[in-house]
């Protein structure tokens, strides 16, 4: 069967677009706003089949920033691929453009359209043309945590304060993708403290599921030597060391709260609430609900097991208090 092209609704996008109402009532009359503002805003995981054609072009510029898999864009006759840690500015334009997730490998993209009365000039200024090819930056986290902060904005509902702190958020958004760190692409880190780094990443990515291509790919690194890395400085796969923090932290909410399973399931990424409490029972050797009954006044050591060999760098890798056994890691 032939794959349909599409758009959009993909599983697990997020995307929000401006009313008109709201530009003509609050953007267009104030004159900080007008000037520059995010129009739309998304992310597609994943997105097989994605593909979007503007025959006359855009009337805002559209950031698309690639963080796994492999896309293109055309402008014109001119096509350029994409690929993880790259992302291209297509400036606003009457010419025909169009772009699309790979057929074999769909890429992962965050993505917003942004305009405004100065936008013209802002291109003038950064010199983003037409026909410049993706560039390639470090990991953008600064950049993704803007992009979050904005859609959570955009999510409240689009009064002014909402709107103004989008708005200063956007400048900087676009800033760390125009002037990454320099430090940060150029410095020769240690293994361990990639692995540091990347054990910070997920303490504060816990509510979503990360995959190794994404994990290694903040690391600079290839899926093979990353995971190769880690095992070796933990002794254990990083899926492994994320379930490990996960269920610390679903173990702390069981001791600390009345939070039911299944939303103690749902913040920690996990739809199904009845494959988080097998997870957690394979794991844990015990229910989450007797987990909870077992514990009434502390959470109760017995169940706990030796914590990873710590990493001999100079800055200490904080290890979770609930690991699992080296057999069952295996």
């Amino acid at each position: 069967m032939k794959n349909i092209k599409r758009r959009d609704g993909f599983n697990g996008q997020k995307l929000i677009c401006l009313p008109r109402t709201v530009w003509k009532n609050i953007i267009a009359p104030d004159p900080v706003l007008s000037r520059l503002y995010v129009a739309e805003i998304g992310y597609f995981p994943r997105a097989s089949c994605h593909y979007r054609e503007r025959r006359k072009g855009c009337v805002d510029n559209i950031l698309i920033y690639c963080v796994m898999g492999k896309g293109w864009y055309k402008i014109k006759d001119k096509k350029f691929e994409m690929g993880p840690n790259e992302f291209v500015i297509l400036p606003a334009s009457s010419k025909h453009i169009s772009y699309g997730a790979d057929e074999t490998d769909p890429w992962t993209i965050y993505w917003l359209h942004f305009t405004g009365h100065d936008l013209e000039i802002f291109n003038r200024r950064f010199e983003i043309g037409t026909n410049e090819a993706p560039r390639r930056i470090r990991y953008n986290e600064k950049g993704l945590q803007l992009w979050k902060t904005m859609y959570q904005n955009l999510e409240k509902g689009y009064n002014n304060e909402n709107l103004s702190n989008t708005n200063l958020c956007l400048y900087h958004f676009i800033a760390t993708f125009l002037f990454p760190e320099k430090d940060t692409v150029e410095k020769k880190q240690d293994p361990d403290d990639k692995v540091v780094e990347i054990i910070d990443f997920m303490r504060s990515r816990l509510e979503d599921i990360l995959t190794i291509e994404e994990m290694a790919a903040k690391c600079a690194l290839s899926t093979s030597h990353f995971s190769s890395v880690f095992r070796k400085a933990t002794g254990m796969s990083p899926l492994l060391y994320f379930i490990q923090l996960k269920l610390e932290k679903a173990c702390l909410h069981l001791h600390d709260s009345d939070m039911k399973v299944k939303d103690i399931a749902s913040s920690l990424g996990y739809k199904d609430p009845y494959y988080f409490s097998r997870l957690f029972k394979k794991y844990m050797r015990i229910s989450p609900e007797s987990y909870r009954s077992s514990a009434p006044g502390s959470i109760a050591p017995a169940r706990h097991v030796a914590s990873p060999t710590p990493i001999a760098s100079s800055r200490p890798v904080a290890s979770a208090p609930i690991i699992f056994s080296q057999k069952r890691a295996s």
